[in-house]
C-alpha cells in the first residue's frame, strides 16, 4: 500500500480494508513505519517506534488490524517505556498492561509506538526537555498544543488516523484545535484509568483520542468505554453505541455561545469570526443559539487556586514515587524548572487546603451541570488565539510559583479546563481555519453528564454540513512516495 493511499483513510476505513481482505494488517503496518520515518523527523511527534506485536483477526472490531499510538503517560504497555516526558522518569518499563491497553489490544489495534508529552503532562504545549519540542504539522515553528500533542501532530501528519490522548484541562481539545483534528474529552468515569490509579487530579484527567473523522472517535470509544474492577465511580453506559449516534439526526439543539473566558481575556479576532461563524451554521442546521454566560460557581481566581493546589499536590506524589523508584534526585537535573517549582510549591499544599480545593470542584461541578438542565450545549472556541510560536509558553512564566504556573496555562486555555473539574463531556470540532496563516481553529462544545450521544450527532452533522477531512497540512506523510 502506497504512502498516499495509506493516508487518505480513515481508521474504519483502513479497517474495512482489512476486513474484505483487500490489504493485511501487516501492509498497514508497514505504511505506518514507512509514514513515521518520511515526516517525523519534521514533528518529534513519535518518541519511540517498536515493531508490530499482534496479528489481529480480521473483522474482529471497528478498527481490526489498524496501526495506533500512545502517549507516554497513564497507559502501560507490558514491557515497554513509559516516561511522562521525564528525565525523572527515563527508562521506566511497564510491567503490565494497564486496563486501557488490555482494551486497546481486545479492539484488534495494532500500537507502533508512543507520543510525546510535556513533563508528566502538565503543559498545553508539547516541548519537554527529555525528547525537545513537538512541531505543528501546519507550521513546524508552532506548538501542536498540549499535552497529547505528540498524538495530534501524528495523527494530523498522516502517520496513524488516530491516537490515544488524556485530557486533564483540555489536553485533548487543545492539540485539537491546534492541529486540525476532532478531539472529544468523555465523561468522567468513562474509561478506566486502573489499575495503577482510581483517579488521576482527583478526576480532572479522563482517557479519550485524537482523530480526523468523528466516526474513528465515536468507534474507539465504543471500544475503551465502561468499568472495570475497583473503579470507585463510573459514567451510566450508553444507551446505544457511538458509531449508531453519530447515524442519528440531533434534533433541534438548545444551544449557549461563550465567547469571553471566566478570566476575561480577549479572543482573537480570526478565532471570534470563526466561532459567530460556527454559531450561524448551528441556526442554519435548525439549532436555538443564544448568547449566555456559564456560572463556575466560584470566582476565576478561587476555580485556579483549587486546580493549582489539585494539580501540584498530585505532581508531589509522582515525583517523590519515580525518584524514590529510579534513585534521582528531586533537583534541576532531572525536572524541568516549571515542574520543579510546582513541585515545591505543592509540598506547601496542606490537607485542608486540599480538601477544599476537592469542595470547589464539587461547586464547578454543580454549577455546571444546573447550565445544563436548561440547554442542551455550550459554544466556545476551544482557544483564544492561533497555535503560538514555540518557545511562547516560558516567556513570562520564569519567576512564577506553582500557582502562577496554573495561571499561565489557564490564561492560554481559559475555555476547557471547567469541563474537566465538571466532570462533563466536551469536544473541539476543527470548522475552521485562520484565513491569514492558514492555521487550524477549533470550536467547543460542551454537553451535560453522559451526553457524548449528543455531541457525537452533533459533530456528525456538522462534519456533513462543513467536511474538514480533506484538509491536508504542509508535513503530510500522504504526499511523500514509499521508496
Amino acid at each position: 500500500m502506497e504512502l498516499h493511499e495509506y493516508a487518505a483513510y480513515d481508521a474504519v476505513g483502513l479497517a474495512g480494508l482489512v476486513a474484505r481482505g483487500e490489504v493485511t494488517s501487516a501492509e498497514l503496518v508497514r505504511a505506518a513505519q514507512a509514514a513515521t520515518a518520511a515526516v517525523n523527523p519534521r514533528i518529534n511527534a513519535v518518541v519511540e517506534s517498536w515493531p508490530a506485536e499482534d496479528s489481529p483477526t480480521p473483522g474482529g472490531t471497528p478498527l481490526a488490524g489498524v496501526p495506533f499510538l500512545i502517549k507516554d503517560i497513564a497507559v502501560s504497555m507490558r514491557g515497554k517505556r513509559v516516561e511522562l516526558g521525564s528525565r525523572l522518569a527515563a527508562g521506566n518499563v511497564a510491567a503490565a498492561d494497564s486496563f486501557l491497553m488490555r482494551r486497546f489490544r481486545r479492539a484488534g489495534l495494532v500500537t507502533l509506538g508512543r507520543t510525546a508529552t510535556p513533563e508528566f503532562a502538565y503543559s498545553t504545549t508539547t516541548e519537554p526537555v527529555l525528547y525537545g519540542p513537538t512541531r505543528n504539522p501546519w507550521d513546524p515553528t508552532r506548538t501542536p498544543g498540549g499535552s497529547s500533542g505528540g498524538s495530534a501532530a501524528a495523527v494530523a501528519a498522516g502517520i496513524t488516523p488516530l491516537a490515544h490522548a488524556t485530557d486533564a484541562a483540555g489536553s485533548i481539545r487543545v492539540p485539537a484545535a491546534s492541529t486540525g483534528l476532532f478531539g472529544l474529552k468523555p465523561t468522567r468515569g468513562r474509561v478506566s484509568l486502573g489499575p495503577d490509579a482510581d483517579e488521576v487530579f482527583n478526576g480532572l484527567a479522563v482517557h479519550g483520542a485524537l482523530s480526523r473523522t468523528v466516526r474513528d472517535s465515536a468507534a474507539l470509544l465504543d471500544l475503551i468505554q465502561g468499568p472495570e474492577t475497583g473503579d470507585p465511580y463510573f459514567a451510566e453506559r450508553p444507551r446505544r453505541p457511538y458509531l449508531e449516534e453519530i447515524t442519528q439526526e440531533p434534533g433541534r439543539l438548545r444551544v449557549g455561545l461563550v465567547t469571553t473566558p471566566g478570566n476575561g481575556r480577549a479572543v482573537e479576532p480570526a478565532v471570534l469570526k470563526a466561532t459567530l461563524a460556527a454559531a450561524r451554521l448551528l441556526e442554519s442546521l435548525g439549532h436555538r443559539v443564544d448568547v449566555t454566560t456559564v456560572d463556575l460557581g466560584v470566582s476565576w481566581e478561587e476555580f485556579v487556586l483549587a486546580n493549582a493546589r489539585l494539580w501540584s499536590a498530585n505532581l508531589v506524589t509522582w515525583i517523590d514515587g519515580f525518584a524514590a523508584t529510579s534513585g534521582r534526585p528531586v533537583d534541576g537535573s532531572t525536572l524541568e524548572p516549571e515542574t520543579l517549582t510546582s513541585y515545591r510549591w505543592g509540598l506547601g499544599v496542606s490537607g485542608a487546603q486540599f480538601v477544599h480545593a476537592l469542595d470547589v470542584r464539587n461547586r464547578v461541578a454543580r454549577s455546571i451541570g444546573a447550565h445544563f438542565e436548561t440547554q442542551d450545549l455550550v459554544l466556545t472556541p476551544t482557544l483564544p488565539e492561533a497555535p503560538v510560536p514555540l518557545g511562547t509558553y516560558g516567556q513570562g512564566a520564569e519567576d512564577a510559583d506553582g500557582l502562577g504556573r496554573l495561571e499561565h496555562l489557564f490564561r492560554r486555555s481559559p475555555f476547557t479546563a471547567a469541563f474537566n473539574v465538571a466532570g462533563t463531556p466536551a469536544m473541539s470540532v476543527p470548522l475552521a481555519s485562520d484565513p491569514a496563516t492558514g492555521l487550524p481553529i477549533g470550536v467547543q462544545f460542551a454537553a451535560g453528564q453522559g451526553r457524548e450521544d449528543t455531541l457525537f450527532r452533533l459533530a456528525a452533522q456538522l462534519e456533513r454540513a462543513a467536511p474538514w477531512r480533506d484538509r491536508r497540512p504542509p508535513v503530510w506523510a500522504g504526499a511523500a512516495r514509499q521508496a
